[in-house]
């Protein structure tokens, strides 16, 4: 009981540091961004033939004892000025893979980078090139994902190949994304699926009246409020929810079945999941392969470039970004300090 009580106290203590941290810098951050424009952005290219043919080397440097290593770093060398001679033509005419990073939040915040790395893909992009994204998300609100999913479809109606590439999870908004491309590669254990529509809302309505809280709601329009987190819901409202829940689910499997003609839309649309090769079973996935082999096997026939978009944050934004960081980390580390206590 000593135990348990001082470490209550600890943790009280800890919260309520980290609170009025998270607080102080929220305030700074409204503060500090009213009435500022977005900072101006920026597109960084890297060549990923560079930078695997730098790893090649510095392994090779490990491995072999000087005199081999000098001997292979000058057939290198004299492979490469080959190759280069005849840059011109042959320069033009090899394909290219432009490659992007998705990584989703609830809300689709990447797709502001996406969108400006699309539309400096498009504007150099030839016919053969092909872009690779590289999708990470457990998907998030409808109409965030949508807009994403729509960015994708720039790359397609311009005839560009797309291959998405999921190596860890593409869930509902996520698959929205991926159902997209002219090819899903998956990682064997990568979860894919999720086609359905969820909605949930706590509602306080009972604690308010017990307080004696009256909460008061005006609308103009039959529907424009249902579900409500304080007033009272009624049956009626729950049916229009669920109506409007129905209604999205449909067309979200209308959009995967435009995208992927050989899925059987019914036995999928069922909110489950499955792993790399069961979705493959289903046709939501076509190859079970990570990124890093599907850009590995490409260096040989193509130039790759890893392309990015790289918005320049307000100092308000990053001391926001610095507060959520500390805030994760510290409870982190109580739920750590918990299971140690709890173990010994």
């Amino acid at each position: 009981m000593e135990f348990l009580s001082e470490y209550g106290l600890f943790l009280a203590k800890s919260l309520t540091v980290v609170i009025a941290i998270l607080v102080v810098a929220v305030g700074m951050l409204a503060l500090g961004q009213r009435g500022q424009r977005p900072q101006p952005g920026h597109i960084e290219i890297n060549k990923l033939n560079d930078r695997y043919r730098d790893f090649r080397d510095v392994m090779q440097h490990a491995l072999l004892n000087d005199k081999d290593f000098k001997k292979q770093h000058k057939a290198d060398k004299k492979k490469r000025k080959e190759e280069e001679k005849g840059s011109g033509e042959q320069e033009d005419a090899r394909l290219r893979l432009f490659v992007m990073q998705f990584d989703g939040d609830i809300r689709a915040t990447a797709t502001d980078n996406l969108r400006e790395e699309i539309s400096a893909v498009l504007g150099v992009a030839r016919s053969g090139d092909e872009v690779l994204l590289r999708l990470e998300s457990g998907g998030g609100l409808v109409h965030s994902y949508g807009l994403a999913a729509s960015q994708l479809r720039r790359v397609r109606d311009a005839g560009i190949q797309l291959t998405v590439s999921v190596d860890k999870v593409a869930a509902s908004g996520g698959y929205m994304m991926a159902c997209v491309a002219n090819r899903v590669l998956a990682a064997p254990f990568a979860m894919i699926g999720s086609i359905g529509v969820l909605a949930q809302i706590p509602n306080f309505h009972r604690l308010l009246r017990k307080a004696n809280v009256d909460f008061e709601q005006l609308t103009a329009g039959e529907y424009k409020r249902t579900l409500t987190m304080f007033g009272e819901n009624t049956e009626e409202d729950r049916a229009k929810m669920q109506e409007d829940l129905e209604d999205t689910h449909v067309l979200f499997k209308d959009f995967v079945s435009e995208h992927r003609e050989q899925v059987d839309i019914d036995a999928v649309a069922t909110g489950e999941v499955w792993f790399g090769q069961r979705a493959i079973d289903r046709g939501l996935v076509d190859e079970l392969q990570t990124s890093d082999a599907y850009i590995q096997g490409c260096l040989a026939e193509r130039d790759v470039f890893e392309v990015k978009h790289i918005h320049k944050k307000h100092w308000q934004e990053r001391l926001g970004m610095a507060a959520e960081t500390a805030l994760e980390r510290s409870f982190l580390k109580l739920w750590q300090a918990t299971i140690e206590k709890q173990h010994y």
